[in-house]
Order: structure tokens, then C-alpha cells, then sequence
């Protein structure tokens, strides 16, 4: 890759933080950008905390997609953005508005010192908690301050009262005039101090008791009573304020939360500060409905996209809670849950009207086109979650969902099947009674189904030559898995000519054929026994079968651009391993 002028320059120019005093004062705004991406290629946290404490624009972007062989951030660069976004909220020359994280976070490439969803959402609510505890202190001292004038201005009038008081023949006051004038002096300063806005400006409040005399005991009691307030207010000088009040700078980004952090996360999120925390994406793992209830009421309602939940055992009646509380977020178009405990296969009271409560909440997700149901074990009951949506779905993604004939047939004439680009079907068993809807569902999403997952169906030869002619007639498939199937070597070749004759698919993810294990499998296995089975040691099998599928692609001349893999740990979705 031939590097341009700036980019070579600004290599160079980060590559010695001894100079930076030089150029920081005089480098143009426009070369901001470029600096700061070189500072991140090549690993220079001093110069990334120097440039963005000094940010020239108001939107700061860092992560997103990311061009082809770009790494993410190092983690110490990315520490180094968060301290200098901190740093930089008391430095005039920032003009710092929003800062943009959403994507950052390293999960699938295996990058050494990269940062991880988990660990960048605790740094992130860290950042913010810092933020508001800074601005708090600045806030006490400021009021300190201004509580020390307030006393300083009355013990000169108290000079003032006590030299009239013994000035004899030069006015007669009156023991009554000189406590009314002191009454109506400390009224004044009561309703200062209750006022609107005096919270850290207007501290001066008035002594319990009135008899007190000397500076020194009533400065103790102002003292006392000032801490007393600052307990009251949780420690933070923004608690009586709106977040538009105080903001200076807002943060988005996609948020990995599980029990560990769910603490810090809360603290960050409920309570006004400089920085305020905004979410794109949300993945929640090992909690319980009732916080993630709570998280929901602390999050921004514009901003956040889509949701995961992941490994909670919500059951049926905790996820017809949970529904209804999406309602409100006018932008979530994505919902994902991965093994929450809802198993229908299981009678118990009270489940079909908590699932009609659940099916209801569904339907208040006005935006909704991407949904994930792993392993609920719901069978016989999509029509009665998918009916409900008043969108047509464009990502469908059902593993492990105990599908039957029956819902598979309502799929292939819902509204959702014409418009489906991608559809995971795996892990469900599809057997003859399933292969009539499976066509017709693929002749109804020929013109728009970009990926297909079939993994671990229990297709055999026969099954699959039923659904070759309705899988080629495809024309935008670019990704078909087939991994974890029972085929033999000649329905492996019958599947990748098929393959071959697709124009547009780029990924062919297949199964080892039988001919390639160790003795002793049934006539048909199941995916668990293909995955925990032994492939043979030798390799005149697997050196077969790769001859036999080149000379297949070579006919067709599908070799450079079509990618033909059994590699199922790093073509699977299933098996991604996260941060």
C-alpha cells in the first residue's frame, strides 16, 4: 500500500513526543485528524492524549468499521483518549462536543493488547465517574469560597454593629433597631441560600442559634452544616441539576455489561455530570430482568440501536416484562437473546398468558427487523411471536429453537419470508415433513436472502437433493453453511456444484463427509456425534476430497473468488469466541 504525503508526515511527526510543544501550538486544525490516526497505527499514547485534549471539532470518531488489515486502537492508546477527554473538559482550546466509540471494541479479531467490549465499557464508566467527581470538588471549592466571603462580609458588619453599639451621642439606636436590622439581614441571606441555584455558588446559611457570638464557633457551625448537605446530595454538586445543565461533552459507545460491572455501569449512568454516557448497542450477560429493568430507565431513549441479552434466566414471564420497556427506544431496530431459560416444552402455570404478554410486548417494537432467538426451545409457537410484529423481518435467526413442520410452514408464507437477508436455521431438526416449507420459503426469498445457515439439520444426501434446486435459484447468496450435516462424499460434490453455480456466493461452509471419521458412526448421526466423533489420522481421505472439490470449482471457474471451507470454528458465527 503506497502511503500518502500526509500520512508519511504525520508518521513522522508523532513518532518524537519530545517535540510535540513545538507543533501542538501551530499545527493547523485539518491535520488533526491525520495525527491522530497516525498516533493510533503506531502506537503513541502521548500523542493521542495530547491531541485530543486539545480536539479543534466538536465530534471526535474513533472505532466504527474498519478498512481492510486496519487494526483496532492499542488499549494503551485508547486509555490514553479517555484520560486526555477528561483532561480536556478544563482546557479551553477543546471544542469537544460528542465523542463517538460505537464499534471500537476488539471481539472477533484476536489482536495482541486490543480492548475488549468488557473491559472498554468499565474504562468508559470510569472516565465518567472521574469526570463528575472532578467537577464536584471544583464545585466545593467554589462554594467554599463564596462561603467564606458570606462570613467575611458579616463579621465586618458585625464590627460595624458592635462600634455603633459603643459610640456614645452619635446615634441613638435602639436595642430593638439593631435586632431587626440583624433579623432582616439573615432573612436576606436565607432566601439566598434557598434559592434555585444556589447549590455550590450560595452557601451562607444561617445558625441554628441566634445567640451564638465569635466568627469562630458560627464558621464551625456553617461548616458542619455545609458537610451535612453534601451527604444529602450523595457527594455530587449536579444531583438537583438536569444533564443539559451540566453536560459538556456526550459519549457513545456499545456497551458490555454483566454482574461484575453492572454497579459501576449504574453509578456512571445515574447521576448528572460533564460527561453523560450514551449507548448504541447493549449486550447484557448474567442478569437478572429486574436489573436489566433498571439499566433501561437509566439509558438515553434516542440513542440505542439494538439489544442482547445473553445467559439470563429470564423465563417467559420476565421477558414479557422486560418488553414493553423497549417501547419507548424510537431507534432499536435489533433484538438478540441467547439462552434466557424459556422453555415451552415445560407446562407451567401461568406461561400462555405470560407468553401472550411477551408476544404483545414484541409487537410495541415498531422498528424491529433483526431478531435472534437461540435456544428458547419454543416449538410450535412462531406464528404466535412473529404474527405480532408489524414490519416484516430482514434477519431471522432461530437456532436451537425446537422449530417443527408447523412453524416452518407459517414462515414460509408469513410477510417476513420475501424479505429475509439473512436466516439461521441451525441446530433444528429438518426432516421430510420440513422440506416442502423449506423450498417454498427459499423460492419466496430467492431475490433478497444474502446468508443461510443450515448447520447441524440432520440433512442427509436425500434431503439436500430435494433442496439444491430451490437453494440455486438464490441469485444474491453469499454465504451458505452446511457444517455438522450427515453427507457423503458424492453429496458433498452434488453440493458444491450447485454452489459453483451461484454467482454471487463468496463462502461455502461444509460438513466432512462420512467417508472422512473414524469407524463405528450410526447411518445417520447427529451433529453432537460429528462433532465429538474422530476424523481419521490419515490423510488420503481429506487429500481426496479437497482434489475432488478444486477439479468441481476449476470447471466452473470458481477457484479465486469463492472460498470452500470445512473449517467450523472460524467460519461459524456459533462459536466466536468474545472478549
Amino acid at each position: 500500500m503506497v502511503l500518502s504525503l500526509v500520512k508519511l508526515c504525520a508518521r513522522e511527526v508523532v513518532s518524537d513526543h519530545s517535540s510535540s510543544p513545538c507543533w501542538l501550538n501551530c499545527v493547523p486544525r485539518e491535520l488533526y485528524r491525520s495525527l491522530l490516526n497516525a498516533a493510533f497505527t503506531h502506537c503513541r499514547p502521548l500523542a493521542v492524549g495530547e491531541l485530543v485534549q486539545r480536539w479543534p471539532e466538536r465530534i471526535l470518531t474513533v472505532g466504527g468499521s474498519r478498512k481492510a488489515g486496519q487494526c483496532t486502537p492499542n488499549r494503551l492508546c485508547v486509555q490514553a483518549l479517555l484520560l486526555a477527554v477528561v483532561r480536556g473538559l478544563k482546557n479551553k482550546r477543546s471544542c469537544l462536543q460528542v465523542l463517538d466509540l460505537s464499534g471500537l471494541q476488539c471481539e472477533h479479531e484476536r489482536v495482541e493488547d486490543s480492548m475488549g467490549g468488557w473491559s472498554l465499557t468499565v474504562a468508559l464508566c470510569s472516565m465518567v465517574i472521574q469526570a463528575r467527581a472532578a467537577a464536584s470538588r471544583a464545585h466545593k471549592r467554589d462554594g467554599e469560597r463564596e462561603r467564606k466571603r458570606g462570613l467575611e462580609a458579616e463579621r465586618e458588619k458585625d464590627g460595624t454593629v458592635k462600634r455603633d453599639r459603643g459610640t456614645v451621642g452619635c446615634v441613638n439606636y435602639s436595642e430593638e433597631s439593631v435586632r431587626g436590622h440583624r433579623e432582616e439581614k439573615l432573612g436576606k441571606m436565607e432566601c439566598t441560600s434557598n434559592g434555585e441555584n444556589s447549590i455550590g455558588h450560595d452557601l451562607v446559611m444561617v445558625p441554628e442559634d441566634e445567640s451564638v457570638k465569635g466568627v469562630r464557633r458560627r464558621m464551625e457551625i456553617q461548616k458542619r452544616k455545609t458537610s451535612e448537605l453534601n451527604i444529602s446530595n450523595d457527594g455530587s454538586g449536579f444531583c438537583k441539576q438536569n444533564w443539559d445543565e451540566v453536560v459538556v461533552v456526550h459519549a457513545r459507545a456499545d456497551l458490555f455489561i454483566n454482574a461484575r460491572s453492572w454497579e459501576r455501569v449504574r453509578d456512571a449512568l445515574s447521576h448528572p455530570g460533564p460527561l453523560r454516557l450514551h449507548c448504541r448497542y447493549l449486550r447484557v450477560e448474567e442478569l437478572s430482568a429486574v436489573s436489566i429493568a433498571s439499566l433501561l430507565s437509566l439509558l438515553p431513549q434516542e440513542d440505542l440501536h439494538g439489544v442482547d441479552i445473553r445467559y439470563s434466566s429470564l423465563g417467559v414471564s420476565g421477558l414479557a416484562m422486560l418488553l414493553p420497556l423497549f417501547a419507548p427506544f424510537l431507534q432499536l431496530h435489533s433484538l438478540r437473546l441467547h439462552y434466557c431459560n424459556l422453555d415451552l416444552q415445560r407446562t407451567q402455570i401461568g406461561q400462555q398468558g405470560a407468553l401472550q404478554e411477551m408476544c404483545k410486548g414484541l409487537g410495541l417494537l415498531k422498528r424491529l427487523n433483526r431478531l435472534c432467538l437461540t435456544a428458547l426451545r419454543l416449538p410450535g409457537h412462531l406464528r404466535l411471536l412473529l404474527s405480532s410484529l408489524s414490519q416484516p423481518l430482514e434477519v431471522l435467526e432461530l437456532p436451537y429453537l425446537c422449530l417443527t413442520s408447523t412453524d416452518l410452514a407459517y414462515l414460509s408464507c408469513s410477510q417476513h419470508a420475501p424479505f429475509l437477508r439473512e436466516l439461521d436455521l441451525s441446530e433444528n431438526c429438518l426432516n421430510e415433513s420440513s422440506l416442502p416449507s423449506l423450498r417454498r420459503l427459499f423460492g419466496q426469498a430467492e431475490s433478497s436472502l444474502y446468508q443461510l445457515s443450515l448447520c447441524g439439520c440432520g440433512l442427509s444426501d436425500a434431503h439436500l437433493d430435494a433442496l439444491l434446486p430451490s437453494l440455486s435459484c438464490c441469485r444474491v447468496l453469499r454465504s451458505l453453511r452446511l457444517a455438522l450435516n450427515p453427507l457423503s462424499r458424492m453429496g458433498l460434490l452434488s453440493l458444491a456444484r450447485t454452489a459453483a453455480g451461484i454467482p454471487s456466493l463468496r463462502l461455502l461452509l461444509y460438513p466432512n463427509p462420512l467417508e472422512e471419521y473414524e469407524p463405528g458412526l450410526p447411518a445417520l448421526p447427529s451433529s453432537a456425534q460429528l462433532l465429538d466423533w474422530s476424523l481419521m489420522e490419515e490423510p488420503e481421505g481429506r487429500d481426496l476430497t479437497l482434489r475432488l472439490l478444486d477439479e468441481v470449482l476449476s470447471l466452473r471457474g470458481r477457484t479465486r473468488d469463492l472460498i470452500v471451507t470445512s473449517d467450523f470454528l472460524n467460519y461459524s458465527p456459533d462459536l466466536s469466541v468474545d472478549d
